[in-house]
């Protein structure tokens, strides 16, 4: 399994933000520029983040983005499910009808397992935890 690029952007972003003060918009080019991501691909994200709640957009000249909620409330299973949609390992486990083995399949029921622990290490972790161990790191790196 590897994060797709969308993934991987998006939640670089929301990291940014989550670093930022609440009340402070912060424009989507800051964001590009500071994490060096192309900003059409990054707004097409945000686009994505935005329509499900987990930042807000605000317009005008002073316009940008901030988090909707704490990052202490943002779960990162919900980030990522928010830029590619529920989280598979394989198509079989969404959709058992698609695969001649499906009465029983060995790789499947492994599968499950594995998809179930990852999904709880998302739900369980916040965009809180990741600046937190980021900033520990920043720490331990000076």
């Amino acid at each position: 399994m590897q994060f797709t690029k969308a993934e991987e952007y998006g939640m670089m972003g929301v990291l940014y933000l989550a670093e930022k003060d609440r009340n402070s918009v912060t424009p989507l080019s800051e964001i590009s520029e500071a994490k060096n991501i192309p900003e059409k691909f990054l707004a097409k994200i945000f686009q994505s983040l935005s329509r499900t709640g987990i930042v807000r957009s605000h317009r005008g000249v002073r316009g940008g983005f901030t988090l909707s909620r704490n990052p202490g409330e943002i779960p990162v299973k919900e980030v990522l499910e928010a830029i590619q949609g529920p989280y598979h390992l394989m198509k079989c486990i969404k959709d058992e009808g698609i695969c001649d083995e499906s009465e029983f399949c060995a790789l499947r029921e492994l599968l499950i397992i594995a998809e179930n622990r990852l999904l709880e290490v998302f739900e369980t972790h916040t965009l809180l935890d990741l600046v937190k161990w980021q900033n520990a790191r920043t720490v331990l790196s000076r």
